[in-house]
Order: structure tokens, then C-alpha cells, then sequence
């Protein structure tokens, strides 16, 4: 079989390509140029994307000729992901309804029964609103190895389940054998397979029906009976077959889907090492339609910082990477971590959930930490169905519950807090949609990680900068001096502003950026001391900030940044520098993300320049 050097280390389904045309080249050029050298297998219309198979003797020419084709803007192999589930060591009972009740499960429907940790869940079914009051279901997509539709759970309200399956209407009341809503899909009433073409999307693997639990677990206790109507639905796309792999195009297919039929939330219980650009846009495109992506972090207990997963691993400014936690809110042993890349911790130890068969089964894995999120997160959007999914992504970090064990390890130093997310988001009812601008940077073609290879035994030594009340200051934290929930989005972090630390000594006419006055508390968590101090400017490089205490220079910090209206949060990460002619502690920013240097763009849009 070809591969080329670069991927010889990838798991590629052989023969196959995903080819991206440049954009003034159309259809007609594209398939010109693939004539004679490649099968069209699938495409992705408006993206100018194209799935084919050049499996034969002549692969390798094929490929170096489409490569080195001034239309073609990249080509790359149909990398495999696989799910994010950690096998068992010996195993794991299927149990019935009863069975599981008899296990010690509560049927109470005030009490959740997925997982003892303490995410604030109980807390925060007293406060969502009800189908009665506010009749909207946020859909989430949960793209994976299918869904047993007819398990008590997911079954029709009518016969018993919660009526979570999402029903496309139109093609529900078109007719039998029509593409109704004409996007490409026939008769895709409730979801779709994309492995074979079909609308029977039945889960060959237990994994995706296990997932989808999770995501209706956070709305109700499905071990209640009878069962309450969900608020949240789930839109089934199969990608992942029965070993729990899938390819790369697949995956995409699946993610076009999911934006293109009204998904807030997309679920990635998977991944794989491989970079691939397609999946790159795949992502940009769901954060260009305001949709939220989750993405499990894996699951070889390496460092993501240094050992990257995908998509886990994308700067896509609404991709939200889900470590595990144990219900001691320790970071799972199996979990990948990273202070930079991994944003944060969920409960994904011995997770009780629906599999095909009307059964439960635990199973533990970043594929399990990864849907509460989501299903959090579609109860937030119910409350705050205004917010973009790069707003929804900000909130669910900014009201997570601190942990000590997780500094260093993700990226905000914390567990999700449901109680605290959705006392915040009926805060911002009617706070309208926004986001900055985000165009991929693309990585170079390089050498792939082994799947195999480990990560470093520790954190990267990162320092989390945290203000007194955040993140999260919910149930569970340890920070002093919480806030109340009620002012939560205004409180639970201190507005802190970006600067970019002059050069010692250099004259402002030699600014690489300009500058603008703001008054705001900063808080810096170094080790065992905080550092109080008060911001003085912002720019699209850096903070500056006085404090009477010593930090010391050349130390990386991690801070979470809150916009001066409060509104949306930011991550970045910096170098401590001092300033001698303003006598000021800085952070100077180290490789910040184009969407990160857009939204500090924007929130200077507005203020004073020194």
C-alpha cells in the first residue's frame, strides 16, 4: 500500500483521499482534474471537497500529480478515528431496568444516578425551565456508532421513553422513497448512517447508545420511572461501525449534517492522532454557524500539549476538549490531559447509561466526561438560546467548579458545575449571538504521533492564574470568598485586560501595538500565593498590572480573561516580564491564537488609548 513518509505512522483507510479544491476553482475544474486519476466516492457541496478512492498502481503518481496541482488547495489520506472508551479490565454486567434498580440505582426523579460526582445536576433540574413554560428542545448531535431506538429512553413519549429522538418533520410528513427537505438524505426521519447510506443508524457497539444516555441523563433521571418528556434531543449519525472505528470523511459528512439540520451542540466521543485538515474545516464550519463542539481528550493518559488528539485538539474557538474526573474529582489515570489544549474535567468514571437491548452498563472513558458536557450545555442553550456556541463555550468554562487537582492538568483548573452554568446562562436570556472572526491556520504536513506513545508523567509546569471567585466558585470548589450565583457572569471573574508589555526603554512611537487604559482587579494564583494587583492598559499582545508582591520574572502563567462587559471569556498564556520605565509587572503573550487576537480587537474597540 502508498503512504507516503509523513503518515507512515497513520491509520488510513487505504486508497482513499480527501481533496479540497481551491475556491475559484468550481466544480467543473475539480472534476476535470480527477478524472482518470480518481473514484468520486462522496462530496461536500459549497466546500469544494472531495472524498475519492485511487486505490491501484498508480496511487502514488495520482496523488503527486493532484499535490502538486496549483487547484488543488490540499490533498491528504482518509485518516481512521476511533471512539474515546477505555476497555475494562474484566467484565462489565449488562443490567435491566430492574437490575440495576436492584444495584442500588434511585428511581427518584429528583436524584441523579449516573455518577456520584458532585457536578451541581440536582441543583440545576430545580432551576431549568420547563417544556410547559418554554416548549423548545436543543438539539445535540451525537455523531458515533448509532443509537438503539428503541430502548425505553429514547422511545416515544407515548410509549413510555422520553421522546428524545430527534424527528427531522419534514421528511416525518413528506413521502416514503423522497429526498422531502431536499438536503441530500432520503427519508432521514430521525437521523442517518453514513457508513451505508441509510436511515438505520442501530448501534452495533453499545457505545453510542451509552453516550446519548448521558446527554438525556443531564435533563432527568432515566432510571425513574415513568420516564419525564426530555428537553434535550438527540440526533443519531452514525459514523463508527462495530470495532468502533470510522473514517475521517465520514466524520465530516456527519458534521456538515449535523449544522445543516439545526444541531446547537455536536458530540465527538472520539478521535485519533492524525491532523487532517478537512476535519479542520469541518469544525471551522460548525464554529461559523454558531453550533458548540465537544471533543473527549482520549484516553492514553498522555499530555495533549505535547502528544495532540484530534479534533480535541483544534483552536477552533468553539471546540471544548473534555478530560475525566472521578467522583473525587481527581483526573482519571486513563484520561489525556494538557494545560494548554484540554479545557476541562467531567465525570467519566464508571458511568451508568443506556445500551442497546433496554440495558444499562458503566463504562468509563473521556467518550463518557464528554456528553455531560453536552448535555449541560443543550440545558443552558434552552435557557439562553441566544448565546453562540464560541459564547456557550466561555460560559461553561467560566462557571466550572475549581479543583486543586487539576491545576496544570486543564486548561481552566476545573470540573464542570452544572448547578452554577445554568444559574449563569438565565442571566443571558436575551443576550444576542457573537463570536470573532476565526480562519484556520493549518499545520504543515508532518510526521504523526504513535498511537501508542505516552505523555509526560506530569503537567507542563504551567501556572493557573484564577481570581478569587473562579472559575466556577460552584459546588465543590475550594476557592475563598465564593460569589453568589446570582452574580455569577458579572463576579465570577474579575475583568482582567490584555496588554502587550512595551520593550524596556522603547519610545512609543516604536509600538507594536497600540495601547488603552483599564482599570480592573487582577488575581494570579503562583504556587501556593495569590497576587493582587490592578490592571493599567490592554493591547492585543499582553496585561500590565501593579502589585506590591514579587512574581517572578520569566514564569509562564495561564489566564482567564473576561471581556469589560462580561460577557465573553478568553485563554491565553503569557510570560511574566517586568517593566522597568512603568515599574509594572506584565504577561507578555505567547503564540496567541488568531481568534484570541481578533476578540482582543474587538474589546478595544470601545476604550481610551494611552
Amino acid at each position: 500500500m502508498f503512504a507516503l513518509s509523513v503518515w507512515a505512522q497513520a491509520e488510513v483507510v487505504p486508497g482513499e483521499y480527501i481533496v479540497k479544491f481551491k475556491a475559484s476553482s468550481g466544480a467543473a475544474v475539480a472534476q476535470t482534474k480527477l478524472s482518470g486519476k480518481a473514484s468520486l466516492k462522496s462530496s461536500f457541496p459549497g466546500m469544494g471537497m472531495y472524498h475519492v478512492n485511487m486505490k491501484g498502481e498508480n496511487e502514488k503518481a495520482n496523488f503527486d500529480a493532484l499535490k502538486a496541482d496549483p487547484e488543488v488547495e490540499y490533498i491528504e489520506p482518509n485518516f481512521v478515528q476511533r471512539k474515546s472508551e477505555v476497555e475494562p479490565n474484566e467484565p462489565v454486567e449488562a443490567l435491566s431496568y430492574d437490575e440495576v434498580v436492584a444495584a442500588g440505582a434511585s428511581t427518584s426523579p429528583t436524584v441523579y444516578s449516573q455518577s456520584s460526582a458532585p457536578t451541581g445536576i440536582e441543583s440545576a433540574w430545580t432551576q431549568v425551565l420547563s417544556l410547559s413554560s418554554y416548549n423548545h428542545k436543543v438539539v445535540v448531535a451525537v455523531i458515533d456508532t448509532g443509537l438503539d431506538r428503541y430502548h425505553d429512553v429514547f422511545k416515544p413519549v407515548a410509549s413510555g421513553g422520553t421522546g428524545a429522538l430527534w424527528i427531522n418533520q419534514a421528511e416525518a410528513n413528506g413521502q416514503p422513497g423522497v429526498d422531502d427537505d431536499q438536503n441530500g438524505y432520503v427519508d432521514d426521519i430521525n437521523g442517518w448512517n453514513f457508513i451505508n447510506n441509510t436511515n438505520n443508524f442501530v448501534d452495533d457497539d453499545n457505545h453510542g447508545t451509552h453516550v446519548a444516555g448521558i446527554v438525556v441523563g443531564t435533563g432527568q433521571n432515566i432510571f425513574a420511572r415513568p420516564l419525564s418528556e426530555s428537553k434535550i434531543q438527540i440526533m443519531p449519525l452514525k459514523f463508527l461501525g462495530g470495532s468502533g472505528s470510522g473514517s475521517t470523511s465520514n466524520a465530516i459528512r456527519a458534521i456538515y449534517y449535523a449544522v445543516n439540520n439545526g444541531a446547537r451542540v455536536i458530540n465527538n466521543s472520539w478521535g485519533g492522532p492524525s491532523y487532517s485538515r478537512a476535519l479542520h474545516d469541518a469544525i471551522t464550519y460548525a464554529y461559523d454557524n454558531k453550533v458548540l463542539v465537544l471533543s473527549a481528550a482520549g484516553n492514553l493518559g498522555s499530555n495533549n500539549d505535547s502528544t495532540p488528539m484530534y479534533p480535541s485538539n483544534y483552536d477552533v474557538p468553539s471546540n471544548l476538549s473534555v478530560a475525566s474526573t472521578s467522583s473525587y474529582d481527581e483526573l482519571s489515570s486513563f484520561s489525556n490531559y494538557g494545560a494548554s489544549t484540554v479545557n476541562l474535567g467531567s465525570p467519566g468514571e464508571w458511568i451508568e447509561s443506556t445500551i442497546p437491548g433496554n440495558k444499562t452498563m458503566k463504562m468509563s472513558g473521556t467518550s463518557m466526561a464528554t456528553p455531560f458536557v453536552s448535555g449541560v450545555a443543550a440545558l443552558a442553550f434552552r435557557e439562553a438560546p441566544g448565546l453562540s456556541g464560541y459564547q456557550m463555550k466561555n460560559l461553561i468554562i467560566g462557571t466550572s467548579t475549581a479543583v486543586n487537582r487539576l491545576y496544570g492538568r486543564v486548561s481552566s483548573g476545573a470540573r464542570v458545575d452544572a448547578a452554577t452554568l445554568i444559574a449563569a446562562s438565565k442571566t443571558m436570556v436575551s443576550t444576542m449571538s457573537s463570536q470573532p472572526s476565526y480562519k484556520p491556520s493549518y499545520q504543515a504536513d508532518r510526521s504523526v504521533a504513535s498511537e501508542g506513545a505516552g505523555g509526560a508523567a506530569g503537567g507542563c509546569g504551567l501556572v493557573k492564574a484564577v481570581t478569587q471567585n473562579g472559575p466556577g466558585s460552584g459546588q465543590g470548589g475550594n476557592m475563598p470568598g465564593a460569589a453568589p450565583i446570582g452574580v455569577i457572569v458579572g463576579l465570577l471573574l474579575v475583568p482582567m485586560i490584555v496588554w502587550q508589555v512595551l520593550r524596556a526603554r522603547a519610545p512609543q512611537s516604536r509600538r507594536k501595538h497600540e495601547r488603552f487604559k483599564m482599570s480592573s482587579e487582577i488575581r494570579v494564583s503562583v504556587g501556593e500565593r495569590e497576587l493582587v494587583g490592578s490592571v493599567q492598559t490592554i493591547s492585543e499582545g499582553g496585561l500590565s498590572f501593579n502589585t506590591d508582591q514579587a512574581l517572578e520574572k520569566g514564569g509562564i502563567v495561564t489566564m482567564r480573561i473576561q471581556s469589560p462587559d462580561g460577557h465573553e471569556v478568553i485563554e491565553v498564556q503569557g510570560q511574566v516580564v517586568w517593566n522597568e520605565a512603568n515599574q509594572a509587572y506584565g504577561v507578555q503573550f505567547a503564540n496567541a491564537k488568531q481568534g484570541t487576537l481578533a476578540m482582543i480587537r474587538d474589546w478595544t474597540s470601545g476604550l481610551m488609548k494611552t
